[in-house]
């Protein structure tokens, strides 16, 4: 590993291209190293997790509109989408769109978090698209997510975003770039345009994330998984890219993040070095908010000692700078506190999501989100009593240089009104690497199985587990099977839906 000191130069000063970031990013991309036993296994388990929650989320709206979207770009030889049978295939770029989606609505996968936030598994649908298209085998897809993961958590350790109030997409896009050109076997100078394009166009507002949130956080993966996929193409064909993208005098340093005085150290593998970083993430046991993953399995413990939840006065969280911030009353999002708001905006208040973890002693994808659910005046009254405050200590811990030692939980103070205090603590989730019961291949496979039991054949769900465990053997003209189908009729839409400007003039 090598630290690199990222910083804005004069165009007077003409930095090499060697000496830039996107250089030195594209550079390992195309001299990655040979992928360890272990890391192939973590591959196989998110290749899994993602088609958990993509197929569980398949019929919800936003990811139904991303599919009529792909299916409006039919494409003899191109890649399949989740759900559907592998004779119905679109273009790979509009595959990466809608199966990105499908993965991401659920807010559901796995995570990594640091100076910055990221979902690094959001690469995985665009590189499996194209590897279709292109007819690649398990081996080179295998070392594209790997080199996706890397860069991502690079990133991620490296430069906030949020600080300066900008998407982590910025991160995303160019490690999913990235990925495509070490998966393709492309040279560093053509990486290195398509990662200086990625990261000009990939820049946008925390908006998204922000107040009375959208379904367009769901889309977000799909749009850098399309724009990194467009990259790549563009500069295989010899077109070049603003330069220096991060070093410039008028770059995203110099005025989307913190200006022409600031600096960043980042950490990058030299080339040939054998990319790991993936198995620094970790994915979610409930679908939420990454920073509410501990506290859910939190407040489920904690409610059986509280007993009757109308008596409870106060309840306080102790968190991090982070959480508190962002999911927490000090986003001063009213939102946050309305039954009336989005699914979204739900899972993004730990105010909510602690008062429906308190009343059920659960978590589920679809039934801690129903309007109903969000209305019960029992659940109101309890989720109003509910406030955060950042501790020091804790965002202190949340940033711990050790993996080890890094925690995104906080401290519950629960005061009721006979003046009784319970407490507790939770670091991390229980699911995760450091946590009381760490995922590994049979909780991934257990995850697939409670969200697509209902909705997969059983044939079909045993051929795709086993393509999945075997990736990285997988021969050519063979992805197909990381893409399952469900039965026919379970899928809407199966083809356009003539609402769009996409579908216009298709069977004239």
């Amino acid at each position: 590993m090598k630290k690199y000191l990222v910083k804005v130069h004069p165009s007077a000063a003409r930095l090499p291209r060697e000496e830039q970031l996107a250089w030195r990013i594209a550079d390992f991309a195309a001299h990655c190293g040979p992928l360890d036993a272990d890391v192939i296994d973590m591959i196989a388990c998110r290749i899994v997790d993602n088609a958990a929650v993509a197929l569980a989320a398949i019929n919800r709206k936003p990811v139904a509109a991303a599919r009529a979207m792909a299916l409006a770009h039919p494409r003899k030889g191109g890649a399949t989408l989740f759900g559907l049978p592998a004779r119905t295939r679109v273009d790979a770029e509009w595959a990466a769109w809608a199966n990105a989606t499908a993965v991401r609505e659920l807010d559901f996968h796995d995570t990594f978090l640091a100076a910055d936030y990221s979902h690094p598994g959001d690469s995985i649908s665009p590189l499996v698209a194209v590897a279709q298209q292109m007819g690649l085998d398990g081996a080179a897809l295998a070392r594209g997510i790997a080199a996706a993961y890397e860069i991502h958590v690079a990133l991620v350790k490296a430069i906030s975003l949020h600080k300066y109030k900008k998407d982590h997409v910025a991160h995303l896009a160019p490690a999913t770039t990235a990925g495509i050109g070490t998966m393709l076997g492309l040279p560093t100078e053509i990486i290195f345009q398509a990662i200086n394009q990625a990261v000009h166009l990939a820049f946008s507002t925390r908006q998204s994330r922000k107040g009375e949130i959208s379904s367009w956080k769901a889309y977000v993966p799909g749009f850098s998984g399309k724009l990194a996929i467009e990259c790549i193409d563009r500069a295989m064909r010899g077109e070049a890219a603003p330069s220096p993208i991060y070093e410039g005098e008028d770059s995203v340093i110099a005025w989307m993040l913190g200006g022409p005085e600031t600096s960043y150290e980042v950490v990058l593998p030299e080339p040939g070095e054998s990319p790991r970083a993936i198995l620094e993430t970790y994915t979610k046991a409930h679908s939420a908010e990454y920073q509410a993953q501990a506290l859910i399995d939190l407040a489920i413990e904690l409610s059986g000692q509280i007993g009757d939840l109308s008596e409870v006065k106060d309840v306080l969280l102790e968190t991090s700078h982070h959480t508190h911030y962002v999911i927490g009353t000090g986003a001063n999002d009213p939102q946050k506190m309305d039954p009336e708001a989005s699914r979204e905006t739900l899972d993004h208040s730990i105010m909510y999501i602690l008062a429906v973890a308190l009343e059920d002693r659960k978590w589920h994808h679809v039934d801690s989100y129903t309007r109903e659910r969000a209305r019960r005046p029992s659940t109101v009254e309890l989720w109003h009593k509910i406030r955060t405050v950042e501790d020091p200590a804790w965002t202190a811990r949340y940033h711990d240089p050790n993996p080890a030692k890094r925690a995104f939980g906080g401290r519950l103070i629960v005061t009721m009104k006979d003046g009784r205090v319970i407490t507790g603590e939770r670091a991390v989730a229980d699911a995760h690497p450091n946590g009381a019961r760490p995922w590994t291949w049979p909780d991934y496979v257990g995850k697939f199985d409670g969200l697509t039991g209902e909705i997969i054949d059983s044939a079909e769900r045993d051929a795709f587990l086993s393509a999945a465990r075997d990736v990285a053997n997988l021969p050519a003209g063979s992805l197909d099977a990381l893409v399952p189908a469900l039965p026919e009729g379970t899928v809407t839409p199966s083809r356009p839906t003539g609402e769009g400007i996409f579908d216009r003039g298709l069977d004239a």
